[in-house]
């Protein structure tokens, strides 16, 4: 149908707005929005709903017709919420131990190792246990090495003697460990019980302390931690005249951190020393890469093994230091021969 004039319909009646606009006279209206009127539904005034949820889905249906993505906002929302419930659980387990965050390096260091008591320590075992826990461990250490292989590098639990009578009877009896027996200490694993420890399950160790070694950089014992501040907690300890008594020779200092490896070699070609407790990237270094490292007087090595990490990793869970250990320390030639045959006991601590 064709309409003279315009298009508009019979009954229809302007807008304010629009019929202000056809005034010069008039002054333009200007409508200012709000924020909240920028996420109101305009129809939600007259449903009685304008004020309930500003993020409610239906008003942002009237705006923009779909909900907003709200995948990044929900992803930070969990991330918070999982964060609360680690500190949370973090907070309890320290609360349970007594920790407290105001407290000096040395009491934390006890307080931590006292948890680690109430659990249990690995070196608790059994040699034989040992022996296979330290097996599946250095596996990891030679993922490339056949089982025969493993075989003449693994460090055995017992040796065996057999004997065969006149009567075609064959008699084993178990001789020396190349890992010692410590089952019989029943009391805390830190160093505020290694003297005691020493001195109670390791007593020839004990005794080869007190006395001074013929040649320079040799030591009776090598102690193997795994961080350079462990290893200055250990040396403090093993310095005392308990064990050292007035003729037992120093106890060396052996890590990365601070020292050249020429420092330790000068260091060690020039002291008698009875005890080396080092880091075994530094203690590998000095056996293979040296000769300041005089092996010829070792009887013991102790693995730092009860101790744990700020991750709570013990000294063979940390994939550097364990390799470390089995690839540079217990593989050197002289230490491997000496564990075989008997004169070079391994220790877990």
């Amino acid at each position: 149908m064709n309409h003279a004039g315009d298009d508009l319909e019979d009954d229809f009646v302007l807008d304010d707005t629009v019929a202000l606009s056809g005034d010069e006279d008039t002054e333009p209206v200007v409508t200012r929005l709000d924020d909240e009127d920028v996420f109101v539904d305009p129809g939600s005034e007259d449903d009685g709903q304008g004020g309930e949820d500003e993020d409610d889905a239906e008003d942002w249906n009237g705006i923009n017709g779909s909900p907003p993505n709200t995948t990044v906002a929900d992803k930070k929302r969990k991330r918070r919420e999982k964060e609360k419930e680690r500190k949370a659980k973090v907070r309890d387990e320290r609360k349970a131990c007594g920790w407290r965050s105001n407290v000096p390096y040395n009491q934390k260091r006890k307080l931590a190792e006292a948890a680690e008591d109430l659990q249990g320590s690995i070196a608790e075992q059994s040699p034989r246990e040992l022996s296979d826990y330290l097996h599946s461990v250095q596996t990891k250490s030679f993922p490339n090495h056949s089982s025969i292989e493993l075989e003449d590098i693994r460090i055995p639990g017992a040796f065996y003697l057999s004997l065969l009578w006149k009567c075609k009877l064959k008699l084993t009896i178990q001789t020396e460990s190349s890992i010692a027996d410590t089952t019989q200490w029943t009391g805390p694993r830190n160093l505020d019980h290694l003297v005691d420890f020493i001195s109670k399950t390791l007593p020839t160790l004990r005794l080869r302390l007190g006395q001074r070694s013929k040649s320079n950089g040799a030591p009776t014992l090598l102690y193997v931690a795994g961080a350079a501040l462990r290893v200055a907690d250990v040396c403090r300890v093993l310095k005392t005249k308990q064990l050292r008594g007035d003729k037992g020779g120093e106890v060396a200092k052996l890590f990365a951190k601070h020292f050249k490896l020429s420092q330790h070699v000068t260091y060690l070609k020039q002291t008698k020393i009875g005890a080396a407790v080092g880091t075994p990237g530094r203690l590998g270094k000095l056996l293979n890469e040296t000769d300041a490292l005089n092996i010829s007087a070792l009887s013991h090595i102790i693995l730092d093994i009860t101790h744990k990490d700020s991750k709570n990793r013990n000294l063979l869970e940390i994939p550097e230091t364990r390799d470390e250990i089995f690839q540079t320390v217990l593989k050197n030639e002289g230490i491997l021969k000496g564990i075989k045959e008997g004169k070079i006991q391994v220790v877990l601590f």
